[in-house]
């Protein structure tokens, strides 16, 4: 059914049809037993089989959804309805702003790819802070083993130069601390200029450590993890392993999207007409896992891994947790696959 209608939808531009998407579901839920409807269908006993433990927060699942889907925390209530186990909210950026020009949001079907080009567009951390509020006071999980757990992945206004970027990501942090169940520093999206010079471990380690200072001062501290690129090199990645052992950091995403276009069945013409962007989806498969392993297998399992990149199945999410990983998200299968991507995946994982 779900190819069906993913048929139809690929023929129109992808931003739009994500809105007109998550949209249609959010009417949904506003329908009476609407949401019932999507629990009984997609959040069945095999997304609650699975529960996961780990710094000190309980994943009803180890499946979660990447960051940039639902960039201002809009479509939570539905997310959850679809069995997800957490949800990453944002890039979220102090200063709302509009993003890169568009279109931004390409696909290749035929090597089940997204490029996006969309540029950490946003409305603003006070906005979303605001938002994520009124969500929590308004929802009640069917029971505490069913809560969705919301990570903040936070990053830096375009027009702030990467001298002030740790400040960006302060403002963030304390804006969010009381709304997410953990953090994400993103330096490694392709798609603002410069940000992935950030990578560098000198300006990485400005921005880490003066958020784990403020962290050590709240009463609650949060998980603060950090989402690299898959085009590092082992050296740089060596450097930032370093770095996270050096100052406890709480775990490491892997990874972003790429730049490069190692693309199999799609033709050159297609692949240039799109242009910049990150690309995911399954070409990233094998080089996300490669990553996962390295750095459990380097770290002797020290710091954990949420593994990103090229989920598509349930034997896909098996290979990164098999690699090291402790939870997956997935974005680009969610696409793909569609909503009973969580279920099929939880089905394997039990």
């Amino acid at each position: 059914m779900y190819k069906l209608l993913r048929s139809i939808l690929f023929k129109f531009d992808p931003e739009k049809v994500h809105y007109f998407s998550m949209h249609s579901l959010q009417l949904l839920c506003k329908i009476p037993f609407g949401k019932n409807i999507l629990r009984s269908c997609f959040a069945t006993a095999a997304t609650y089989s699975n529960p996961f433990s780990i710094w000190g927060i309980s994943f009803k699942n180890r499946v979660g959804l990447g960051a940039g889907f639902d960039k201002n925390a809009e479509y939570l209530t539905e997310l959850e309805a679809l069995g997800f186990g957490f949800v990453e909210i944002g890039t979220v950026t102090p200063k709302a702003q509009s993003g890169n020009d568009k279109p931004r949001a390409f696909r290749l079907p035929k090597d089940k790819v997204l490029i996006n080009r969309m540029g950490f567009n946003n409305v603003g951390v006070e906005a979303i802070a605001k938002r994520l509020q009124q969500w929590r006071a308004n929802h009640q999980p069917q029971t505490p083993n069913h809560k969705l757990i919301i990570g903040g992945n936070i990053g830096k206004n375009k027009l702030t130069p990467n001298q002030d970027a740790w400040k960006d990501y302060e403002i963030c942090f304390m804006e969010l601390h009381d709304h997410v169940d953990y953090f994400v520093v993103n330096v490694s999206s392709p798609n603002t200029p410069g940000l992935r010079e950030l990578q560098e471990k000198d300006a990485l380690g400005l921005i880490l450590k003066n958020l784990q200072r403020i962290n050590k001062e709240k009463a609650t501290p949060k998980p603060i993890l950090l989402k690299i690129a898959p085009d590092l090199t082992y050296p740089q990645i060596d450097d930032v392993i370093s770095l996270a052992m050096e100052i406890q950091l709480d775990g490491l995403v892997a990874t972003n999207t790429t730049v490069l276009r190692e693309v199999s069945n799609s033709t050159k013409e297609e692949v240039e007409k799109i242009g910049a962007g990150g690309l995911s989806g399954l070409p990233l498969k094998n080089k996300s896992t490669e990553i996962v392993k390295y750095i459990c297998e380097k770290t002797q399992g020290k710091i954990p891994v949420i593994a990103s990149g090229g989920i598509f199945t349930g034997s896909d999410a098996r290979e990164k947790i098999d690699a090291g990983a402790s939870l997956v998200q997935v974005w680009t299968g969610f696409i793909y696959e569609g909503p009973a991507i969580v279920k099929n995946i939880c089905k394997e994982l039990a």
